[in-house]
């Protein structure tokens, strides 16, 4: 009967007026979750009784409008405020907010999800967690620390960890060459006496001579055997120590390896080598006399002179510590090297970032109605070949002492073996030295390399891109990864699963995944939270708004009872 349409009417506003309450009581309960975003309810009414239809006007009367009558109120939406929260600072570096519009990337189980939470850890992997465990997606780096967009990873951040460094590419130079000083010339050293003889004392020495056929003296004892290990120990270059090198005779050349060898010749170069004598710029030069004396040239320059001695040279078979020293009386050097010539010594990263000394002597070659002209060498202990030079090449300077040019300015340092890049090259910049005429003294000091030794990951920082950059204890900043962020064609259509996670529903679109501040997409804020978006004040006039309705549909079902009751009361 239509007296029951009022209860039911009635009950509909109750219950439209409870589910406000649940709503609202939702959004009061989330005031303080991170990033949560308020819902409002929305209603409709529903289906009309009509008790009569439009009628339109003819000529005889005018038209009619419909009699209906509603039977109550239902639910017609619950939509979702995605407007941003106020961002509050927090000091944590894992804490990411957005500002605007966007969606963090998760993946949980194999499941792609998304989230405006931003309230992250790191697992015992170094992965990016939020609180469920689910891991944060973002564009991985490639092997030069750039970012690969396109594809989504796990966000690692190895905290103390991860080590880099940096190889040297360039070494910057400065100081003043004295050209009032000598023009550098020549010196060498020879070993007066015999060093080498043949089984008789009678046939020329050459380098082709086989080692194994030398002796102290015509008729006297070999010198070598097979299998010895004549080491030079205590040895100078420029007053500069070099360490102890080993040169193995042998019967069976080993083409790959240049500290053994089985004639004269290969005992000269492995001097040569050791000594760091660059025989392609003036003066160097190693050669033996038919007598079997050594003559070795030293290049241009003090600080080429060599210091070698016969005593530098010791003799073993390479079981023990050599003992047999060459017994030989005298040693002379003749004709020391002179000039003016200037020694530094700097320290440049191979990519592993370990230290390797270098040693850089230049000396005064030539001046004439263009300026002067200085040479440079440089050489390496720390090279993993037994040859220690490691560049040379020519400075050139103005009539008033002005740098002009450098060519060969590139030193290239072997790492074989050492599992970083090899060869490890450098630019030698000396664009910031002069060369004056003046009686001072010449000086001459690095002042700027971009190497870096190795070091490890210690923080990080957030881009409003979503960039992550590395902070390293050895203060080289490297990119770690980009975190991006998911756009929908429409936000509300998103399907809340709670824990703060969202999926795509077939009416949200599916996502777009883009980098922040592109496409419309808001900007990633580090080291901060987004607070939840609830206005208290609004969601207490809902609370009054609810309860008032309840109150009032509650009149109406008791009214329609009473109506009921006097209808019963007819018939008694």
């Amino acid at each position: 009967m239509p007296l029951t349409h009022s209860l039911f009417t009635g009950l509909s506003g109750m219950n439209g007026s409870s589910r406000m309450l649940d709503v609202t009581g939702n959004n009061i309960a989330n005031v303080n979750t991170t990033a949560f975003k308020r819902s409002r309810l929305q209603f409709e009414t529903q289906i009309q009784d009509t008790l009569k239809n439009a009628t339109s006007p003819n000529a005889s009367r005018g038209g009619s409008n419909p009699a209906q009558i509603g039977l109550g109120v239902r639910i017609g939406a619950i939509t979702r405020d995605f407007n941003s929260g106020a961002l509050q600072p927090t000091g944590v570096a894992t804490d990411m907010a957005i500002q605007n519009n966007g969606f963090f990337v998760v993946d949980i189980d194999g499941q792609q999800l998304y989230t405006r939470a931003g309230n992250f850890t790191l697992d015992e992997q170094f992965n990016l967690v939020n609180s469920s465990g689910a891991r944060v997606q973002g564009f991985p780096v490639d092997n030069d620390f750039q970012v690969v967009e396109g594809q989504l990873n796990n966000i690692n951040i190895p905290i103390g960890i991860l080590t880099i460094a940096q190889a040297t590419d360039n070494v910057r130079f400065s100081g003043n060459f004295n050209a009032g000083g000598d023009i550098a010339s020549q010196g060498s050293l020879t070993f007066s006496e015999p060093l080498f003889s043949d089984a008789a004392g009678t046939t020329p020495i050459t380098g082709a001579t086989p080692l194994n056929s030398l002796f102290t003296a015509a008729g006297g004892t070999p010198i070598f055997a097979d299998s010895d290990i004549v080491t030079i120990t205590e040895a100078r270059k420029g007053g500069v120590l070099i360490g102890d090198k080993s040169f193995e005779v042998t019967t069976a050349l080993d083409p790959a390896a240049d500290d053994n060898g089985t004639t004269v010749q290969d005992f000269l170069d492995f001097l040569e080598d050791i000594m760091g004598i660059d025989t392609t710029q003036p003066g160097g030069a190693l050669s033996i006399t038919p007598a079997g004396e050594i003559r070795i040239d030293a290049n241009y320059g003090t600080g080429n002179a060599i210091d070698l001695q016969l005593s530098n040279l010791v003799v073993g078979d390479g079981t023990a510590t050599p003992v047999s020293p060459l017994s030989f009386t005298t040693d002379n050097i003749n004709n020391p090297p002179i000039g003016e010539s200037i020694q530094t010594t700097f320290v440049v990263y191979d990519s592993l970032g370990t230290p390797l000394t270098v040693n850089l002597n230049v000396v005064y070659e030539n001046s004439d109605n263009g300026g002067t002209t200085w040479r440079f060498f440089a050489e390496s202990e720390d090279d993993t070949s037994l040859d220690r030079r490691v560049g040379s090449g020519l400075l050139q300077f103005d009539n008033d002492g002005r740098f002009i040019a450098a060519n060969n300015a590139t030193i290239s340092i072997d790492r074989d073996l050492t599992g970083a890049g090899t060869p490890l090259q450098v630019e030698l910049d000396f664009s910031s030295t002069n060369s004056f005429f003046n009686d001072g003294i010449s000086s001459l000091s690095s002042i700027s390399q971009d190497g870096i030794a190795i070091g490890t990951l210690q923080d990080f920082n957030l881009s409003t891109d979503g960039t992550i950059e590395g902070i390293f204890s050895n203060g080289l900043l490297r990119t770690l990864g980009r975190v991006p962020l998911a756009m929908f064609s429409n936000n509300e259509g998103l399907e809340e699963l709670g824990g703060s996670l969202f999926r795509a529903s077939n009416n949200s679109g599916t996502a777009n995944i883009v980098t922040a501040g592109t496409a419309g997409s808001g900007q990633i804020m580090g080291r901060q939270l987004e607070t939840s978006n609830v206005e208290l004040t609004e969601e207490f006039v809902n609370i009054i708004a609810a309860s008032t309705g309840f109150s009032a549909n509650s009149r109406v079902i008791t009214t329609s009872n009473q109506l009921l009751d006097e209808l019963l009361s007819i018939i008694r």
